[in-house]
């Protein structure tokens, strides 16, 4: 019986108790009436009441599945900026959702003085067993993750709530998300470097290895690059030569001594040293490996003021650190005065470490 229905119950058995003591007083009533009136006094407010609730019982069958559902208690807490661990150290994540609890109606055995607190302990240990194991790269798609994974109501240790978390939110402090961008910067400038690094020993090798290797080779080179200039090919014989024994840091050898280029006669009288080189051998015959090589540039066409001459003298030099003739190299760029380039800066570096390998 609910306080309603008792309020209603007292309030009539008064009424009745008075009503019914006037009419006997004024009446003059026998001790049997007394009785009854007792009995009446009792028993009508419990058949009122009996009546009122049999019809408020007598409620169709079909109606009652659009009651409206008894009300669950429920309750919320707001938590925000709360570090859980990621898979990288020193890099935490920052959570925040809100929290919300329902008691599973277990007895316990000690009043819980603070349930928002058990609640909040518990979603806060489900997040962390997923956190734990995600890089902080991955913020965004760990967002997402968590929002599935604690979007259920489950009971908490102790088993007196069931809790879940709504409107998560996962990010990273705005300090270790700019880290985060650098690294991933010098990862990506590194790998391009690397790629860059590996193309450029990739060509020296196949030059120096392959194509200079020797004048056989530089011939068959030459024509696959020009297959139908078979009569320029013969007439650059002696230029081939010359190159692949620079390339190489050896003497033309004498089979092909008598390719190479005379001299070019000028109007007016030669200087005698001019055709002697620093040794003050004739070039072309004898004396070091610049002579040969400033003998190649002159029948080239590469007089000393040619942009040309000091391009392709440090082609050569490249190509013979790779062979491991780094002084040959130098000889080469200290005479014939190469152009100074940032890429000139990196060659001079490996050459004097000794770097045969590439940058």
């Amino acid at each position: 019986m609910t306080s309603g229905a008792k309020t209603v119950t007292v309030f009539l058995t008064i009424l009745c108790g008075l009503l019914l003591t006037i009419v006997a007083i004024c009446g003059n009533w026998p001790w049997w009436a007394w009785s009854a009136l007792v009995a009446l006094l009792l028993g009508v407010p419990l058949l009122i009441t009996n009546i009122a609730g049999i019809r408020r019982r007598s409620l169709p069958p079909e109606l009652t599945p659009y009651l409206p559902p008894v009300p669950v208690e429920r309750r919320e807490e707001q938590i925000s900026h709360v570090s859980l661990p990621s898979a990288w150290e020193d890099y935490d994540f920052l959570f925040s959702a809100t929290v919300r609890w329902c008691p599973t109606g277990k007895p316990a055995e000690e009043p819980i003085v603070n349930p928002a607190g058990l609640a909040v302990e518990a979603v806060l240990k489900r997040a962390r067993t997923i956190t734990m194991d995600r890089e902080p790269g991955w913020a965004s798609f760990v967002q997402h993750e968590l929002s599935g994974a604690l979007s259920r109501m489950q009971p908490e240790p102790t088993g007196h709530l069931q809790a879940m978390a709504e409107a998560i939110t996962l990010t990273l402090s705005e300090h270790d998300q700019e880290r985060l961008s650098s690294l991933a910067s010098v990862r990506k400038d590194k790998a391009v470097w690397e790629h860059q690094r590996k193309y450029e020993q990739s060509k020296r090798e196949y030059l120096g290895d392959d194509v200079l290797k020797d004048t056989g080779s530089a011939v068959v080179w030459w024509l696959a690059k020009n297959d139908d200039q078979v009569h320029k090919a013969v007439e650059d014989l002696g230029l081939l030569a010359q190159l692949t024994s620079a390339a190489n840091d050896t003497d033309v050898p004498e089979r092909l001594l008598h390719l190479l280029s005379p001299p070019k006669a000028e109007d007016t009288e030669p200087d005698p040293t001019d055709s002697l080189g620093t040794d003050g051998q004739p070039l072309g015959q004898t004396g070091s490996t610049a002579d040969h090589f400033d003998a190649f540039l002159q029948g080239m066409g590469l007089d000393a003021g040619d942009v040309r001459r000091g391009i392709l003298t440090r082609q050569i030099a490249e190509i013979l650190v790779t062979q491991g003739r780094n002084e040959t190299a130098e000889e080469l760029l200290r005479r014939f005065d190469a152009p100074t380039t940032p890429l000139d800066e990196d060659f001079d570096m490996d050459s004097a470490t000794g770097d045969s390998s590439g940058p």
